[in-house]
């Protein structure tokens, strides 16, 4: 047989073994767990990093606001230097709809071995603590900013005061009336500390079409959600944009102190609750929406490449691996199908023809959560030939010495934390 042959047989080999043999990652029906709700509700905080988010503010705030929890709970949005008006800008919708009271915190700029959304995080989370639910009702409403202090050491371990639950969610996500309700009623229910969903993202252009379902694929691939969501999981992952997380499992993980300097904090967050004994939980989620645009092949690049060098630990082995994997799984089948069919290789063409037909039909799930035609499907070889490039992409930004950038600042490869 010749190389071609082989190489088309070594991805369809690949491709029954990730359809068989990985978690059933290309399924979609990890959904909340079946839940009961409490008799008594508790307590919860809403905090919300933002930075330069006033444009996006006004379709996802108003979602929070309106949240029918039956228990106590307050939303905390830090600022996180922000130069558009963002907090400006969540006060007027709190006067404005009303709702659960909103606080206001601007801790200023992070300090060195922080990235900004967990240094973000680490104020909200104090506040959280420190302020606790009772003392200012819905009066406040986020009228006037806080100026967050620096009144504990950012570790979360305290065990007094403050809420049962913090929802950790993104200044672009909009939920539905009853998501935090049913967040906490699935965590109670079955026990778990962190509950994690994926966010519908927004798909209206004809790039977001063609790549944003292939997102939620590939990060499926990874972190197959069955395995993460095994009680004895080794598998750690949780999707950043909507995170329910018990407050005393944070105080055991020591987060968001233990990750400060994470770019890829979601993975982080779950795998410093996992390692301390948290049970976690991460699904596809109906009703919390991602209301972010992402028009352009360019914005899409920058979402990707901005982070996809960290996710291969800043290694040139790992990413030299990946290339070749992305190759062999993705690139090789069609063309082993178009060189084997017009060299007259049936193997080639065959075998080729087969492992892209696999692939397409491991895809279609996804396609189907998404609301997206079927036959996108065919198309899964050249976005990932896209995701390649942005990978390869990351790694050289990395190496000219702008790192992670994002909204204005560039994190460089993690080094050893200070001490806390």
């Amino acid at each position: 047989m010749s190389a071609l042959a082989w190489t088309a047989l070594a991805s369809l080999a690949a491709w029954v073994w990730l359809l068989l043999g990985t978690g059933f990652f290309w399924r979609t029906d990890q959904r909340l767990p079946p839940r009961e709700e409490p008799e008594t509700w508790p307590d919860v905080a809403v905090v919300v990093p933002a930075r330069d988010e006033a444009a996006v503010l006004p379709a996802a705030l108003p979602s929070l606001l309106a949240q029918d929890y039956p228990g106590r709970a307050e939303i905390i949005l830090v600022d996180d230097g922000s130069s558009d008006g963002t907090a400006a800008t969540a006060r007027a919708l709190a006067d404005r709809h009303g709702g659960l009271p909103l606080r206001v915190v601007v801790p200023g700029e992070p300090e060195p071995g922080w990235t900004g959304k967990l240094w973000a995080l680490r104020h909200g989370i104090a506040l959280a603590r420190e302020r606790g639910h009772g003392d200012g009702g819905g009066g406040d409403n986020g009228r006037g900013d806080e100026d967050g202090g620096e009144r504990d050491n950012g570790r979360g371990d305290e065990d007094g005061g403050g809420p049962e639950y913090l929802l950790l969610t993104d200044a672009d996500i909009a939920h539905a009336p009853d998501s935090l309700r049913a967040l906490v009623a699935a965590a109670r229910t079955n026990g778990l500390d962190l509950v994690s969903q994926m966010a519908r993202l927004r798909i209206a252009s004809g790039w977001e079409r063609l790549v944003v379902p292939a997102f939620v694929y590939f990060f499926g691939q990874l972190y197959p959600f069955r395995r993460v969501n095994r009680p004895t999981a080794r598998t750690a992952a949780a999707a950043g944009g909507c995170v329910l997380l018990r407050t005393s499992a944070a105080g055991r993980a020591d987060v968001p102190a233990s990750i400060r300097q994470s770019v890829i904090d979601d993975v982080a967050l779950a795998r410093a609750v996992q390692r301390s004994g948290g049970r976690i939980w991460l699904g596809l989620a109906e009703g919390v929406t991602s209301v972010r645009p992402y028009p352009r092949l360019a914005d899409l690049w920058r979402m990707v490449s901005r982070s996809a060098y960290a996710q291969l630990l800043h290694s040139p082995v790992l990413l030299a691996g990946t290339v070749a994997g992305l190759a062999l799984v993705y690139l090789a089948p069609p063309v082993a199908l178009a060189a084997g069919a017009l060299g007259r290789d049936p193997v080639a063409a065959g075998a080729g023809g087969l492992a892209w037909a696999v692939m397409a039909a491991s895809y279609l799930p996804m396609l189907r959560h998404y609301r997206q035609p079927a036959a996108l499907a065919v198309t899964l070889p050249f976005t990932a030939l896209l995701y390649l490039l942005m990978t390869v992409d990351s790694a050289v930004q990395h190496h000219r010495g702008r790192g992670a950038a994002w909204k204005g600042r560039v994190y460089a490869r993690p080094r050893a934390a200070p001490e806390a």
